[in-house]
């Protein structure tokens, strides 16, 4: 039985526990629908599916080296450029690289902090909630921003809500401890995160490659590159 059981959780992706109340809503919509008309149940269960594969959780092999920055999120790295970071991080007015990496509502939706650190600051911003693809939807979205701090250097993470988004989900508290992969949130239904690392660091991911949570290294924190600008296109 014992035996059974593994083999289930290992073809079964497990589901984060906030997903559970939008299954349950799902499948209560299934029942109804199938209830008032069959072809309906079917296109409920459809989505029900699709609900559990949103807020899948898979486990993850996370690079453990010093100096390493992986992704925070599955998706799309749509922009690697430098910047400001936000006024909400309170790190120094000064350009630093931002690697963005956008989520389509079919990617797993948690994320995991890009380094081993301290957290030293959470602000959360109400916005708009334009397509997070778009460069201004750093500024004008709402929007969660982290400071972590490893070693003697600080990063920034901001979670990003988007066209359909509507709920940023943070799991952490000002002082917490995350290590490497460790999950510290979630972005319900399409968003994007911002990476905020030194312009030293060294930059190891491409436009338009596909970046996994806690696997994909975007940088190192230790290659001391010199600083160089990012174009789209």
């Amino acid at each position: 039985m014992t035996d059974i059981l593994e083999s289930m959780r290992r073809i079964f992706v497990p589901i984060h526990k906030e997903g559970y109340p939008f299954i349950l809503i799902a499948l209560f919509a299934t029942i109804v629908l199938a209830w008032l008309w069959s072809p309906l149940g079917w296109i409920g269960a459809i989505l029900t599916v699709w609900v559990c594969y949103f807020f899948r959780d898979p486990p993850r092999v996370t690079p453990v080296r010093e100096g390493l920055v992986v992704s925070p999120a599955d998706g799309r790295v749509n922009l690697i450029t430098t910047a400001v970071p936000p006024a909400e991080l309170d790190l120094p007015p000064e350009p630093m690289t931002r690697i963005s990496v956008f989520m389509n509502v079919f990617d797993c939706h948690v994320n995991r902090s890009p380094v081993t650190g301290r957290i030293t600051q959470i602000l959360y911003t109400p916005g708009l909630f334009l397509n997070a693809e778009l460069d201004k939807a750093s500024e004008d979205n709402e929007r969660n921003a982290l400071v972590i701090e490893t070693a003697n250097t600080k990063i920034g993470v901001v979670q990003i809500a988007g066209l359909v988004a509507r709920r940023i989900v943070s799991f952490v508290k000002v002082g917490n401890h995350l290590s490497t992969g460790e999950r510290f949130g979630l972005i319900r239904f399409g968003s994007r995160l911002d990476i905020f690392v030194p312009l030293n660091a060294q930059v190891l991911v491409g436009l338009g490659q596909t970046a996994v949570a806690g696997e994909t290294v975007l940088a190192d924190l230790t290659a001391n590159e010199p600083a160089r600008e990012y174009r789209v296109g």
